[in-house]
């Protein structure tokens, strides 16, 4: 590890707390110039470090920048083995997965960027990117699964999601079905599962869950046509005490958890509770023409259980829904 990062592990490991330049020197066995010249290139690099006379140098608690270091800090330490790879711009994450896996990576590859100039959603939609106010993010994953058990990866990757979110900033979101979550009715991240299968085996050989979240984003840094439905965890806060490099580690934390459950399928209590359809009149686009139903359930495999006008019900395991009327609608079970 560089002067440079190892400085910057140590500041981002220590949020708020001064560090002469000596006691870094003694402590990473290098000089205090290295240091010294350590701490300028982190500056160069957008950091915001503060140093004051006789005290040494502090990381600013609401510096907000993303880095392996930052990252690892808030990881456990059964996790802290997890190959980070941070760059400040590429076209998507999941595609930078991708390429990994198909050169034979291992498993535990984190992928992050600060902007995804072609990310993508669910039916090939663009993906709106903001610097410095967003978290794109993929994790290169080789569970043991059979296809039909990674089908509602995307359901428990929501759920990961939802809880790190809660843990790291005390808000709690809502989960739209299949794969978004919701603050204050507004779209705050989409999630993009992408999986590999072996044909002949049916195991899978990899999942990339690909998270996009609007962390820190202001409303008028929207496109106007997207200022009503999308919104953001902070609202263009410049002093919040959470960083992206927190949260990037909680959902990897949260991740392997919900990874372990899979099979038990536990978290689907948690998706049902925190599900903003359920009891909803909803507009369901699959196939050709929409429909209005009302949203019933989520069943054992992830899929909506809507309720047509004839009483009947169906599942539904893909296609989009939209909600048609904000009245709570109660059902005899």
């Amino acid at each position: 590890m560089s002067v440079k990062s190892s400085v910057l592990k140590k500041l981002e490991e220590n949020r708020g707390n001064y560090f002469s330049g000596e006691a870094l020197a003694e402590e990473l066995q290098v000089t205090r110039a290295s240091v010294w010249k350590a701490v300028k290139q982190l500056e160069q690099e957008g950091y915001e470090i503060l140093a004051v006379q006789n005290r040494g140098y502090c990381l600013a608690e609401y510096a907000d920048h993303l880095s392996k270091e930052g990252i690892l800090a808030y990881l456990p330490k059964e996790q802290s083995g997890l190959d980070i790879h941070v760059v400040r711009e590429t076209t998507s994450t999941n595609t930078l997965a991708k390429q990994a896996a198909a050169s034979g990576a291992k498993e535990g590859q984190l992928f992050v960027a600060d902007v995804q100039t072609a990310g993508r959603g669910r039916r090939g939609r663009s993906f709106f990117s903001v610097p410095g106010g967003m978290i794109c993010m993929s994790l290169l994953m080789r569970p043991k699964l059979q296809a039909s058990d990674a089908v509602f990866l995307t359901t428990a990757a929501c759920v990961a999601v939802h809880r790190a979110i809660r843990n790291v900033t005390g808000i709690v979101t809502e989960i739209k079905w299949v794969n978004d979550l919701y603050y204050q009715g507004k779209k705050v991240c989409g999630i993009l599962t992408e999986a590999v299968t072996d044909c002949e085996t049916g195991i899978v050989d990899c999942i990339i869950p690909g998270i996009g979240i609007n962390f820190n984003i202001a409303p008028e840094q929207f496109p106007e046509e997207l200022r009503e439905i999308a919104g953001a965890l902070y609202s263009g806060d410049p002093h919040i005490f959470v960083t992206r490099n927190q949260l990037i580690a909680e959902i990897v934390v949260q991740l392997s958890n919900v990874l372990k459950d899979l099979e038990r399928r536990d978290f689907l209590k948690e998706y049902r509770t925190h599900s903003m359809l359920i009891g909803k009149n909803v507009l369901v686009m699959a196939g050709t023409e929409p429909f209005e139903a009302v949203a019933v359930d989520i069943d054992e495999n992830g899929g909506l259980v809507i309720e047509l006008a004839d009483g009947a019900r169906k599942v539904l395991n893909s296609g989009e829904v939209t909600v048609r009327v904000k009245k709570i609608l109660t059902f005899d079970k």
